[in-house]
């Protein structure tokens, strides 16, 4: 048995909790196995457990080279979804493992004089109307059920039917209008089956349309106790909601997603027939750092429509138009022999499809940037480019945060050969320097925690990264040679003149030298992810304190004033602002609040820092 080299670490560690479904890959790109989840990570984890698997899955297991994930709204759209993909590429191992059977509908006979719904599995023979499918028997039932509540259009057997002499025990309960014996008249209970028609189609909002004015009529002629009953049908509708699942668009459409980082891309494209997602591919083009997704739409979309390979719908929906959308639809309307129309501004059941393809692209991405093929050719980048010996097995980075002064975080975040280490990631209150003194706060958080790794309390890196230039850079290695810590290779990361991705400046902490590596430079994708993350955890940090601070009372800390004392203060002044406009005697007024406290108190307000 052949082992997998599948990086099953790395991938569950960026996996989402979300629901959808999984699809696994061999070494040659065949697809082995689809799967629906409720929880993506969960799921995927059982699968690479070291003990308890059944011989067949752990025969899918060594043979698993890639996995690849859609995410979806519901569990209920992912089992559609897999059934989809199941039926279309009938992997080996589902076919061993699943049953597969169709998914059910509901029946609308048109055979009949008097059509019934019916529950419905299998090959559509019968002459009449298909609804669905839905993702489970239950579901069928459930809807059949509301069907009889509100239409009250027969669901018995033909056999049942046509023997009946009076009415049943649904007719007695109100869930049949009783046309088996004639209780019924045939113009009422035809209304009844369009309505049920209508309301099975999603156009539920025209069958309260008719149902309000078939009322408003009935009042009108006096039929009191007919327009009750519309009145009651009106109002079991306003109450449900269709239990139809992804249904509700028509034709054919492609939906694409495009999420890029790091010098990364990826696109996921959703594959939509008659209303239902058929199923997923995902993209990793390789691409220059300084091209956004709109350029990565621009060089894609005609390679994956003109290859004469892929299936040109009428219909693409995109989350970044491309540059020269007009001249590509014209192009492929001319492949197509057909109209084309490429959109981003969709609503509905297209918008929240393409929000999936966009939360699937943002989840396939991180997971693809974590894999441990992916570091280990940046790490190798980053060996060559900072001269080392051996790729760093462990980096940190260091970055300032504050709004004017203001609630000062210096954030620490870890990487190693699997990417982020966040349960290793630090932060730090900086306290005690002048506001805005981002090389006096790098200095207090680099002391705090070097001291405490000089002493073995922790790992040390083999790589310092530090936000900033050569001042900061120079501080650092003051910090390190404090500690004696010579071993740590430090490297600023200084923004480029035009401060944008891909002109950074990095400085040697050894030499002080200054170098620049090209856009698509994986080293520096790999240097820019550990420096953005060091950002976006210092940012969090510094908003989590400031809003921490800005509800803290601003009597907080003076002693001798409890809760009481301070409610007392502010229902008498009426504000903090009124507070601070008093004066020691007015202050004195307050029940309780005797001279040396009101000194105490006004001496506080008036030296907090503002």
């Amino acid at each position: 048995m052949s082992t997998s080299h599948f990086d099953s670490e790395s991938f569950l560690k960026q996996l989402t909790t979300r629901p959808g479904v999984y699809q696994m890959y061999d070494t040659a790109g065949g697809l082995l196995y689809v799967g629906k989840a409720k929880n993506l990570k969960n799921r995927v984890t059982s699968y690479f457990r070291a003990s308890g698997l059944s011989a067949k899955t752990m025969a899918l297991v060594s043979r698993i080279n890639d996995i690849q994930v859609t995410v979806t709204t519901t569990e209920r759209d992912a089992l559609l979804l897999e059934h989809n993909l199941i039926k279309e590429y009938h992997p080996p191992y589902n076919i061993l493992l699943k049953d597969d059977k169709s998914y059910p509908y509901i029946y609308l006979s048109k055979e009949d004089k008097w059509p019934k719904l019916a529950f419905h599995r299998g090959p559509k023979r019968r002459k009449g109307d298909y609804f669905g499918p839905y993702p489970s028997a239950a579901a069928v039932r459930s809807t059949l059920h509301l069907m009889q509540k509100v239409f009250k259009v027969r669901q018995c057997e033909e056999s049942y039917f046509r023997n009946r002499s009076r009415p049943c025990l649904q007719y007695q309960i109100g869930r049949c209008s009783g046309p088996c014996v004639g209780l019924v008249s045939d113009a009422d209970y035809e209304k009844q089956v369009e309505n049920s028609a209508l309301f099975l189609s999603g156009k539920s909002q025209k069958v309260m349309k008719r149902l309000a004015d078939d009322m408003e009529d009935a009042a009108a002629v006096l039929e009191f106790e007919k327009a009750a009953e519309l009145r009651d049908q009106l109002q079991q509708l306003q109450d449900v909601q269709s239990t139809q699942g992804i249904e509700g668009s028509r034709g054919e459409l492609d939906l694409l997603a495009v999420r890029q980082a790091h010098g990364q891309a990826c696109i996921q494209v959703l594959f939509v027939r008659e209303g239902r997602v058929l199923g997923s591919r995902t993209y990793y083009p390789t691409t220059r750092l300084d091209e956004d997704e709109t350029s990565v739409l621009d060089a894609f979309m005609p390679q994956f429509y003109l290859s004469g390979r892929q299936t040109i719908p009428q219909e693409i929906v995109v989350s970044h138009k491309p540059n020269d959308a007009t001249l590509l639809c014209d192009t492929l309307m001319e492949q197509s022999k057909r109209k084309v129309v490429i959109k981003t501004q969709v609503r509905d059941a297209r918008a929240r499809w393409l929000q999936l393809a966009k939360q699937t692209a943002e989840t396939n991405l991180e997971s693809f940037l974590s894999g441990k093929h992916t570091m280990a050719g940046r790490l190798e980048a980053l060996r060559r480019e900072l001269d080392l010996d051996l790729p760093p097995v462990r980096m940190e980075c260091f970055d300032i945060s504050h709004s004017s002064g203001e609630a000062t975080v210096a954030s620490c975040v870890v990487f190693d050969s699997n990417g982020a280490r966040k349960a290793d990631y630090r932060t730090f209150n900086i306290e005690g320097i002048i506001g805005g003194d981002d090389y006096a706060a790098m200095q207090q958080a680099l002391e705090r925690r070097y001291r405490r790794l000089s002493k073995g309390e922790g790992v040390l890196p083999d790589i310092l990264f530090i936000d900033g230039g050569k001042g900061q850079v120079s501080q650092a290695r003051q910090v390190l040679e404090q500690f004696e810590l010579t071993t740590v290779k430090i490297v600023g990361i200084a923004k480029g003149t035009t401060r944008k991705a891909g002109f950074e400046t990095l400085v040697d902490g050894d030499t002080g030298a200054e170098s620049q590596l090209r856009g698509d430079n994986p080293a520096l994708h790999l240097i820019q992810q550990i420096r953005d993350e060091a950002h976006r955890f210092a940012i969090s940090g510094h908003r989590g304190r400031r809003a921490k601070a800005r509800k803290q009372s601003a009597l907080e800390g003076v002693s001798g004033v409890g809760s009481k004392r301070r409610r007392d203060l502010l229902r008498h002044f009426g504000s903090i602002r009124g507070l601070e406009n008093a004066s020691v005697d007015e202050i004195c007024k307050v029940e309780g609040i005797n001279a040396t406290l009101a000194q105490s108190i006004y001496d506080h307000l008036h030296t907090v820092e503002q």
